[in-house]
């Protein structure tokens, strides 16, 4: 157990009680059942099976609830990582997914041991609600097949799935079809209020379940379900491609990228439920070791899930015994319940999952960015959206990122110059004291970061400062400095000494100041160039014997 573990575990349960403890008992029992049914869902909708969907929840609940940055995370399957899961399937097998997830929780642990937990957070939110809505969107058209009943053939990419249907030559089967229509109906009739005695989602599986096996109809079930925490389809030392790991790179970051940023964003919507931080970094070790063992029994890639998570702390769960108590009573369920699990249809589990990614989009925040029309934020989000659908989920976060910081550097590079002559009457009736009547002196009110983006800009402003004796740059809306606009800053001391002139700088922030300083400019200049404020530079230039004195 490492330091910050022992820590973690040390402040979570240094007051617990028996009292605590059955909070914790109810919380898991009612987070089990509403992970029972998303756990066959998932587990089939990765590509693999309703076991190995089984088998992720029990052994995530655990492993990675044990080691866990806070105490309310749980993990487990989830839509967005069935998404990722099911295209890599397609490509490399049930085994290609195994050895991806192997290396993304060999990724996420020295994630977390390094401590680059917080770097997740600089992934801008519009990128992350239009990748969730796009991951929605594949796990929509990846349910079709199930809705009617049919097998088409595989895809690149769920666009080109979604056209597949329009050139028709399937026929469609009218009963798993009435299957996935009547899970959707109680879902959505289900009052919330109600989810918490009884899931809806369970409800509606139980209810499809029955009919299918009352009246005998032609549907494709999710088969047998064996009682063990080992699967026979499991991932294998012998099966790892020793000399061709390269293949699985790009998968396996797909998989560490989307598993960081699910965790990371589960645990800051449970903060804000709690009051309680999450270790980031602990987070992702749990993430990586939970990770590098499921291929091994069986089970796919598994992330902290939030609406299990949100579960657990709306029904009073308060440490991580939660997690540990829905992992049990999911263990249980296995060896007891199997039997019936066997002949949940699969239009049934479509049915749930078309809610589920339906329910996944974050609807707050696109009212948010289209309501009030935040051009940037629309466009970075419907660009990740499309590239998500489109294309590679590695690509879509890459591109969404990229628009967003080009969009950004685009909006943060225009600076504002204002260059204004000295009114020394208004000086003088504020009690600043000139010696002349300053017609040399220009003062530059400048605003915005002065980096290697603005410097044209910058330059732009001063080429046309060529009778200007002294030039004061009022500097306090600059809050920082790049390499970049120093050197600009350095070539525009140069050329007002160049015709006689002299620069002089107000207002400086502690980082330009620094800047200045450690680049020598600071001497050139002299420490009678440097003031407080720009009334201050005007009142020593006024008072400089000589107005174009340039220092040395």
């Amino acid at each position: 157990m490492t330091r910050g573990l022992r820590e973690l575990y040390r402040e979570e349960f240094a007051h617990y009680r028996v009292t605590t403890f059955r909070h914790d008992f109810f919380a898991g029992c009612t987070v089990a059942a509403v992970a029972l049914p998303l756990a066959l869902a998932f587990g089939v909708a990765s590509g693999a099976t309703a076991a190995a969907g089984l088998v992720t929840a029990i052994v995530a609940g655990l492993v990675i609830g044990l080691l866990s940055g806070a105490p309310y995370q749980i993990s487990g399957p989830t839509g967005a990582m069935s998404a990722v899961l099911v295209v890599l399937a397609q490509k490399y097998g049930l085994s290609g997914v195994w050895i991806a997830g192997l290396l993304s929780g060999l990724c996420l642990f020295c994630l977390g041991v390094l401590r680059l937990g917080r770097f997740i957070a600089f992934i801008p939110s519009p990128v992350v609600t239009g990748f969730t809505s796009g991951i929605a969107l594949i796990i929509a058209i990846a349910q079709i097949d199930s809705v009617l009943g049919i097998q088409t053939g595989a895809a690149d990419s769920a666009l080109r799935k979604l056209a597949g249907y329009f050139a028709g030559g399937f026929h469609p089967n009218p009963a798993a079809i009435g299957l996935a229509v009547s899970v959707i109906a109680v879902m959505l009739a289900w009052p919330r209020r109600w989810n918490a005695r009884f899931p809806a989602s369970l409800l509606g599986l139980v209810i499809a379940t029955t009919a299918a096996a009352a009246m005998r109809l032609p549907v494709e079930t999710i088969g047998a379900i064996p009682a063990t925490l080992r699967l026979q389809a499991r991932l294998g030392l012998n099966q790892i491609p020793w000399g061709n790991l390269g293949d699985f790179v790009l998968p396996a970051l797909t998989i560490t990228a989307l598993g960081a940023i699910e965790s990371l964003l589960c645990g800051t919507v449970a903060s804000n439920m709690t009051g309680i931080r999450l270790g980031a970094n602990q987070e992702l070790i749990a993430q990586g070791v939970g990770n590098a063992l499921l291929p091994f029994l069986g089970g796919v890639p598994a992330t902290a899930a939030i609406a299990r998570t949100s579960v657990g702390i709306k029904s009073g769960g308060r440490t991580r015994l939660t997690g540990v108590v829905h992992a049990l009573v999911l263990l249980a369920s296995m060896f007891v319940l199997a039997p019936v699990m066997s002949h949940v249809p699969l239009a049934a589990l479509a049915g749930v999952l078309l809610v589920t990614a339906w329910r996944m989009n974050e609807w707050e925040s696109i009212h948010f960015i289209f309501g009030r029309r935040f051009k940037t934020a629309m466009a970075t989000f419907l660009v990740t959206m499309v590239a998500t659908v489109v294309l590679d989920l590695t690509q879509a976060i890459l591109i969404g990122v990229v628009l967003s910081g080009a969009l950004f550097m685009s909006q943060i590079s225009r600076m504002d110059i204002d260059v204004q002559e000295v009114e020394a009457d208004k000086l003088r009736a504020r009690g600043i004291r000139l010696a002349g009547d300053c017609s040399g002196v220009r003062v530059a009110y400048v605003t915005g970061p002065l980096f290697f983006a603005a410097v044209g800009f910058f330059n732009q402003a001063f080429a046309r400062e060529q009778d200007t004796q002294v030039l004061v740059l009022s500097m306090r809306g600059v809050p920082l400095m790049d390499t970049s606009g120093l050197q600009a800053l350095t070539a525009l001391h140069q050329r007002q000494r160049a015709r006689g002139g002299r620069l002089m700088l107000a207002g400086l922030q502690p980082q330009v100041r620094g800047m200045v300083q450690r680049s020598g400019l600071l001497d050139r200049l002299g420490p009678d160039s440097i003031h407080w404020s720009a009334d201050q530079a005007v009142a020593a230039a006024s008072a400089a014997s000589t107005p174009a004195h340039v220092a040395t």
